[in-house]
């Protein structure tokens, strides 16, 4: 930003702000004109910088877009397998302004993403996420971006009754799907297999890659579900974006979500469809989830 040269100092007396103009304190209708006519045009073209620049500088607190709207328990392809995910969300209801300016409108997006995964160990997955796409009001189709993930677990997870893992997200991103290019993500996974009950927590930490540690951004995600059967499961999930370390924002800025979700394994394709509904102003209102996923070896 240019800076100005003209910068009279300030002095409070009593209440009374006096500016220093030739070396003199003077106050009422003389400073008022005599900055008007030093600033003249500067003073116009700064505050007209400071209106354009306001969305920029403050902090983010509307629900950004997102193309995976997921869990981790733990578990993981077999050693040498290739997996594929499609996910895909729909918004019917959602925010009518992007999350920073230039950004996509949540309110009737579709977002998704293929995600290809293979299985190195039995305790290590990387995945590629490619392409990342959306369908949104004032855009059409667009492509978001790409991300690679590693996912470190314990072996078996989905075996064991006290399980933990931890994945991270490198991310390329589109100027209109993040207003950082580069973007990642740190995501533990815990969680409790209690027959037919399962209870998992992902305490999400997004990094920015700017401010340091308190800027890491803490957007948790909780499910609590039901095992039918071997094959079936009913599930509650909650997703939260409660903002940077250093500052959590207001709750009524926080996105919060609550979905019912429903899942079924079969030999051709596992399913993952849920209805999520906003609980605060800074959540969108209804979003739809659907992921289907197989082995492909």
């Amino acid at each position: 930003m240019m800076a100005l040269r003209y910068s009279p100092t300030l002095k409070n007396t009593g209440g009374i702000v006096l500016a220093n103009i030739g070396g003199s304190f003077v106050s009422g209708h003389f400073a008022a004109r005599h900055w008007v006519r030093a600033l003249g045009n500067r003073a116009l073209a700064v505050m007209a910088l400071a209106v354009v620049a306001a969305p920029i500088l403050a902090p983010i607190m509307a629900q950004a877009q997102t193309d995976e709207i997921q869990v981790y328990d733990g578990s993981i392809a077999e050693k040498g397998k290739f997996n594929l995910t499609w996910h895909n969300n729909f918004t019917p209801v959602g925010l009518k302004t992007p999350a920073f300016p230039g950004g996509l409108i949540p309110d009737k997006s579709l977002n998704g993403v293929t995600e290809w995964a293979y299985g190195v160990t039995d305790w290590f997955e990387a995945g590629l996420y490619l392409p990342l796409y959306s369908i949104s009001q004032g855009r059409g189709a667009t492509i978001n971006g790409g991300k690679i993930r590693l996912l470190f677990t314990a072996p078996h997870a989905d075996d064991r009754m006290f399980f933990y893992a931890i994945n991270f997200e490198f991310s390329y991103n589109s100027k209109h799907w993040d207003p950082r290019t580069y973007t990642s993500e740190i995501r533990p996974i815990v969680g409790l297999h209690l027959h037919p009950f399962d209870i998992i927590v992902n305490p999400i930490l997004d990094n920015s890659w700017i401010g340091g540690f308190r800027s890491l951004d803490f957007a948790p995600a909780i499910r609590l579900a039901y095992n039918v059967n071997a094959k079936s499961a009913l599930a509650i999930e909650e997703y939260a974006d409660y903002g940077p370390l250093r500052q959590f924002y207001r709750t009524s800025e926080q996105p919060h979500q609550l979905f019912g979700v429903i899942d079924h394994s079969s030999k051709l394709v596992n399913i993952e469809a849920g209805v999520g509904f906003g609980l605060t102003a800074g959540s969108d209102k209804v979003t739809l989830k659907l992921m289907l996923s197989r082995d492909l070896n």
